[in-house]
Formats: C-alpha cells, sequence, structure tokens
C-alpha cells in the first residue's frame, strides 16, 4: 500500500477509478487484475506490486468510498439540528452531493451491498454493521425524541428508513447509471409523511 499511496494523487485516482469501475460491472469473482489494469492503462504486475492481492485492492476501495462519504458527513453535518428527519435530510443531501462528485462510488457500493462471495463475505458484513452504527450515531445522537407522538420509538424508525434505502439500492443493481435527483426528491416525500404521522400536532 505504501508504494501505492507515494504516487501523485492523479495516478492514484486512475487506478482507484478502474478498479470501481471493473468491481462495479462484473462484481469481485468475474473481476481479474488484467481488467483493473487494462482500465487504468498499466500492467497487471504493477497492480500486484501495489497491492499484492485483488482481495487487498477491493478492501481498500471499500475503506476508501466509506472514508470519503464519513469524512464528508462529519464536516459538513450540523450538530445543532435536534430534529430526527431534519437530521435524516441533512445527511441524506451530503450523501448525494459525495454521490454526484463521485458517481462511480455509487456503482461501487451498490455492487458491494449485494457481493457474496466468500473471500469477501465477512468484511463486507464487518463494514455494513460499522456502518450502520455511524448512521444511527448521526441521526440519534442529540435528537429532540419529544417531537414524537408517545410510544414511536425513533431507533424502529431509523430501521424503516434503512430498509427503504436498502430498496432503493436493490432498484438500482446492476445499472450502469442512476439517476440520483428523483430518488432524491422521493425520498424526502416519504420523509415529510413519516414526520406528518409520527410526530405531535404542535411539531407540525
Amino acid at each position: 500500500m505504501e508504494k501505492f499511496l507515494s504516487l501523485s494523487v492523479e495516478k492514484q485516482t486512475i487506478i482507484v477509478d478502474a478498479a470501481l469501475l471493473s468491481f462495479s460491472n462484473n462484481g469481485y469473482k468475474k473481476t481479474s487484475v488484467s481488467d483493473i489494469a487494462i482500465a487504468a492503462g498499466i500492467s497487471k504486475s504493477m497492480i500486484f506490486h501495489y497491492f499484492g492481492t485483488k482481495k487487498t485492492l477491493y478492501l481498500y476501495l471499500i475503506d476508501l468510498c466509506g472514508n470519503i462519504l464519513m469524512k464528508e458527513i462529519n464536516e459538513n453535518f450540523d450538530t445543532s439540528v435536534t430534529d430526527f428527519f431534519d437530521r435524516i435530510k441533512l445527511a441524506t443531501d451530503i450523501k448525494i452531493s459525495v454521490m454526484k462528485k463521485h458517481p462511480s462510488i455509487l456503482s461501487f457500493l451498490n455492487s458491494m451491498y449485494f457481493e457474496s462471495d466468500e473471500e469477501v463475505k465477512t468484511e463486507i458484513k464487518d463494514v455494513l454493521a460499522k456502518g450502520e452504527g455511524f448512521r444511527s450515531k448521526i441521526a440519534l445522537d442529540g435528537m429532540d425524541a419529544s417531537k414524537f407522538k408517545d410510544g414511536i420509538d425513533p431507533k424502529l424508525i431509523m430501521k424503516m428508513l434503512v430498509l427503504l434505502a436498502e430498496g432503493y439500492i436493490s432498484q438500482s443493481s446492476g445499472k450502469a447509471a442512476l439517476d440520483l435527483e428523483p430518488l432524491h426528491k422521493e425520498f424526502e416525500e416519504y420523509i415529510n409523511l413519516l414526520k406528518k404521522n409520527l410526530y405531535k400536532e404542535e411539531y407540525l
């Protein structure tokens, strides 16, 4: 990894984009190091020189994409916002912004979500669990739960929203490109509907 990280940002980006695209299109098992090398315009031996194995490269990409998303959220999320649904909208806006700047991240993460190869299955499961913890922290820490009607559990609402997001991921699986705007608009409509039905009258 040190050899790869010593490359210029431009060269790193070329290799990363090639790998993201290759894994997105073909999945982990069917993607070969040769595919990535050809897409990046370098030799296969250089991929091995930088990463050692295909698995190491794949896991590096997972970490990279996750870190980019978490960095953007940590830097741009306004913790003074205490409304649960406003927090969800804010986090979603940040994620959409990242996806627009780095469209290859979206397709790769979609592909990763449905990856079932045993060689990377355990690591992916760990990453998804970590992401769930981060997501809950953003939505729930410092959130004003008093706005909800009596008997409403915000954690349960979070699970519903995660299932909704999973549905969007499933819908976009296998697509080369995804139009984020209509999905973003539809998601906000669902958020507004939930807020209208789950909040006390005085907070609407």
